[in-house]
C-alpha cells in the first residue's frame, strides 16, 4: 500500500462527517426504542466517534472506483458502524456488570458481552431505523465518491 493511501483527504473527511452524523441520528432513533429507564450517558457521543472513525477508515479509504462501488462501500461503512457500536455499548455494559460482580471470571464476562450485544441488537430490528441506516450508508458512499472525483 503506498504511503499516499494513508494520507488525509477530502473524501475521508466527507465520509467521516457523514457517517458520524449517521451515528448521531441512529443513536437518537435508538433512544426511542429502548426501555424508558435506560441510562444512556455518553451513548450518542460514543456512536458519533465510532461513525467518524468508520467513515474515515472504512469508507474514505476505499472510494474512488465508481459510483456503483460507492454504494456498497457506504453500506459496508454503515454495517461497520452498527457492529462497532454494538461492540462498544455491550462492552461498556459488561464492564458495569462485572463491577457489580455479576460474572465469576473473564470468560463468563466475554460471553456476557455477546449476550448483551444480542439483547441490544434486538432493539435495532426496527424498520425506520434500518431504513435510515441503509439510506445513510448509501448517501455516505455516494457523497465520498462525489468528493473524491470533484476534488482529486
Amino acid at each position: 500500500m503506498p504511503l499516499t493511501d494513508k494520507m488525509p483527504s477530502s473524501a475521508r473527511f466527507a465520509a467521516a462527517v457523514s457517517l458520524g452524523l449517521l451515528g448521531w441520528i441512529g443513536s437518537e432513533m435508538t433512544r426511542d426504542l429502548m426501555p424508558p429507564h435506560t441510562a444512556f450517558g455518553w451513548f450518542n457521543y460514543v456512536n458519533l466517534v465510532i461513525g467518524l472513525l468508520c467513515g474515515w477508515v472504512v469508507v474514505g479509504g476505499r472510494v474512488g472506483t465508481g459510483y456503483v462501488d460507492a454504494v456498497s462501500i457506504g453500506l459496508t461503512g454503515a454495517a461497520a458502524l452498527v457492529f462497532w457500536g454494538l461492540f462498544a455499548q455491550s462492552f461498556n455494559l459488561m464492564l458495569k456488570q462485572s463491577l457489580e460482580r455479576k460474572y465469576e471470571g473473564p470468560v463468563e464476562g466475554i460471553t456476557g458481552m455477546f449476550d448483551n450485544a444480542v439483547d441490544y441488537g434486538q432493539y435495532l430490528l426496527d424498520g425506520p431505523l434500518i431504513g435510515v441506516l441503509v439510506a445513510g450508508g448509501i448517501l455516505t458512499g455516494l457523497l465520498a465518491e462525489y468528493v473524491v472525483r470533484r476534488w482529486t
